[in-house]
């Protein structure tokens, strides 16, 4: 049966159709805003997958290139198999708010996949997906604890916008995606250039306001599609055994917990877990994966009780309180910019490379192909967490927390008219014990300023998470990898001193009321302003030089007429210049021209030359000239690269001249001076001239 429901979200109609195609699906939805159509599809298998103890969900996003009326750019013109790192970030975004509503201990291979079908270069499809998922799940027989709902929320001259034009992106102050629930806020991802708190929620919940329409239209359309959900019933639990277990290590446990070093406190664990599977012996082998699961909860709880029962932190710390911070720059002698930054036990290690415009990275998206001349990339080795495993690119969860990174940092970065180079900060995490994205925002901040960078203002990040029981809310900054395991929320948020650059909100538990987003986000301001005082104690502004191993990049303008005479017949000028003084030299259709050079000297030498081939004539200027071409009537004679004027017959010399060859031959150097420059651009020389104004000159010189 098809169905097709609408609902207007900021003053646009939005559409949800299933019943028509991908019906072998366990659910399929077609949702379409304007003329950027996404297809949403889920499918849960029939058998329970063994020997797991998580949710196997995969969530694919692919953006399709026919979608926006293009054949893809690469050698194969078709869609590679790895994804963007715009289809990774939106497969994360979509993952994150629909996975804590599936119920406990559903072990059934979930598959969402979303693709975009039509794009208009007006409406991005990421929110699209995240709404389309959720109602997937909603007429399907997968049980889901939905509905839920996403919106993007702009702010363009103090106005609050839902699902601004992509066009208008660039104009908002603020930019976040929101996606809530009937009652609350599920997930929150985007950015501000440096907004209040009271601004940032007062979005984020206008956003959760306007959602509203669409959850209620995932409710018609699941009492239309009217699929019974299958019978699921969690496996019950052996109460004998964990009774057992409980009474042997949850005393050992709390022990263990309030181990302040992480490493330690692991391996003490992990020796509590080792002798309770020996006192248990042979007889519960085979339920190895059962007790480690049980062992698990166990220590969750006692984590859990440690800070709303006793009041404490596995560290000792209160709740408001950050660990301690140590940072240094300069550390590296080569990279162009580098830093160290250690809080706790998170230690991050940022490199900076400053290059040309040839370094910008080109990526093809569906609104077209763009430049980037920011980067900024988080590479997590196995190492930083004691662990061994296999070497590989990056994960969706390096690219993502790369992409939170970059959102923070790019808004106090200086416009490319003050600052002209690609710029590419990459984060080595060696040590990790909680929040090591946010780490990451501050020793970019440090790199940057280490190497020159006039970037704004520092920016600084922290983690916060939340504990909450019916009688109890505690929030946590700068949260431990334990508290994050065992909490029910993680909040990342990154800024100056002044204001917000970027957030991003995931949480464990079905939603997230004002009041508590209120008080993360303010308690979140106080620690930021103290991490941004120990950076500031390292270093609080740029260098007032780039480092002496940057590239140098010098610019001009030149008329666009002269492009042609710097490029040359096939690159040939362009490519001897450049071999000659050691340089890159750019040009784009503007006439803007920059020249990277390796050093001053290089650079200066390229610049001479430029200057002389786009140069343009004057009048009454005299010039170093050659003779290309004799006539009848007089030489041509090229004063400059690409630039030649008539020298006639009568302005050879002061005497009456018969024959041009009798003064000048092809190939002579002579000086001229310019009398005339035509309207048409011919230009009129002298030698006379010269001769007259009683100038030193020997006559033209034979070049052989």
């Amino acid at each position: 049966m098809e169905i097709l429901l609408k609902a207007d979200v900021g003053g646009k109609s939005l559409s949800i159709q299933t019943g028509k195609i991908a019906k072998q699906a366990s659910g399929s939805v077609v949702v379409q805003y304007g003329e950027t159509i996404v297809l949403v599809t889920v499918v849960a298998s029939d058998d329970l997958r063994s020997g797991v103890d998580f949710l196997p969900l995969s969530v694919e996003y692919q953006e399709k290139i026919y979608a926006a009326g293009r054949i893809p750019g690469n050698y194969f013109r078709r869609e590679i198999g790895r994804p963007s790192e715009k289809e990774t970030l939106t497969a994360r975004l979509i993952d994150r708010p629909i996975r804590p509503l599936f119920p406990k201990a559903f072990y059934y291979e979930t598959q969402v996949i979303v693709t975009v079908l039509s794009m208009d270069q007006e409406n991005d499809p990421d929110t699209l997906a995240m709404t389309g998922a959720s109602a997937a799940l909603e007429i399907s027989d997968i049980p889901f604890e939905g509905p839920i709902a996403c919106v993007r929320v702009g702010r363009i001259d103090g106005q609050l916008i839902i699902n601004p034009p992509i066009a208008d992106w660039d104009k908002c102050d603020i930019n976040v995606i929101v996606a809530g629930s009937k009652t609350g806020v599920v997930m929150v991802e985007g950015g501000g250039d440096i907004v209040s708190e009271a601004d940032m929620l007062e979005a984020i919940f206008f956003g959760h306001s306007e959602m509203q329409p669409l959850i209620d239209l995932q409710i018609k359309l699941k009492e239309a599609a009217g699929v019974a959900k299958r019978s699921f019933t969690p496996p019950e639990k052996d109460g004998e055994l964990i009774s057992r277990i409980e009474s042997a290590v949850t005393s050992q446990i709390h022990e263990a917990t309030v181990i302040p070093e992480k490493m330690e406190r692991r391996n003490t664990l992990r020796d509590i877990k080792t002798d309770m599977l020996e006192q248990l012996g042979e007889d519960y082998a085979e339920r190895k994966r059962e007790i480690s699961e049980i062992f698990s909860n166990i220590k969750e709880k006692v984590s859990r009780d440690l800070v709303l029962k006793e009041g404490r932190r596995i560290d000792n710390r209160k709740f408001d309180e950050v660990r301690p911070i140590t940072s240094e720059v300069g550390i590296l002698p080569r990279p162009h910019g580098s830093a160290l930054f250690t809080r706790g036990e998170t230690q991050a290690l940022g490199i900076l490379t400053i290059g040309s415009g040839m370094d910008e990275q080109r990526v093809e998206t569906l609104s077209g192909d763009e430049t980037r001349p920011f980067m900024l990339h988080y590479n997590f080795p196995p190492f930083s967490v004691g662990e061994v495993k296999r070497m590989g690119g990056p994960s969706r969860r390096d690219i993502g927390h790369g992409g939170l990174a970059t959102r923070a940092i790019e808004k106090v970065l200086p416009p490319k008219e003050a600052f002209d180079y690609t710029i590419r900060v990459v984060s080595e995490v060696l040590e990790s014990n909680g929040s090591s994205s946010m780490a990451t925002v501050c020793v970019a901040s440090l790199a940057l300023m280490d190497g020159g960078v006039p970037i704004k203002t520092p920016v600084a990040g922290i983690a916060m998470g939340l504990m909450k029981d019916e009688e109890n809310v505690v929030i946590l900054s700068d949260i431990l990898g334990d508290e994050d395991h065992c909490g029910d929320m993680d909040f990342k948020v990154a800024g100056t001193d002044e204001g917000i650059t970027a957030l991003q909100m995931d949480i464990k538990i079905h939603e997230l009321s004002r009041d508590i987003m209120e008080k993360s986000l303010d308690q979140a301001r106080d620690g930021r302003l103290f991490i941004l005082g120990k950076i500031q104690e390292t270093m609080n502004e740029p260098r007032e030089e780039i480092s002496p191993h940057a590239p140098k990049v010098i610019t001009l303008k030149i008329n666009p007429e002269k492009i042609r005479e710097i490029i040359g017949p096939g690159g040939k000028v362009i490519r001897a210049l450049q071999s000659e003084t050691n340089t890159r030299i750019e040009i784009d259709d503007s006439g803007l021209v920059k020249i990277s050079s390796a050093s001053k000297v290089d650079g200066d030498a390229a610049l001479e030359r430029v200057n002389e081939i786009v140069a343009e004539p004057e009048i009454g200027r005299i010039y170093d000239g050659t003779v290309v071409k004799t006539t009848d009537f007089g030489a041509f004679v090229q004063i400059m690269p690409g630039t030649e004027g008539l020298l006639h017959i009568s302005e050879l010399a002061k005497h009456r001249v018969k024959k041009v060859t009798d003064i000048v031959k092809e190939g002579d150097d002579i000086k001229v001076k310019v009398l005339d420059i035509r309207r048409d651009g011919k230009i009129s020389l002298s030698h006379k001239a010269i001769l007259d104004e009683g100038q030193k000159d020997s006559g033209p010189k034979s070049s052989k």
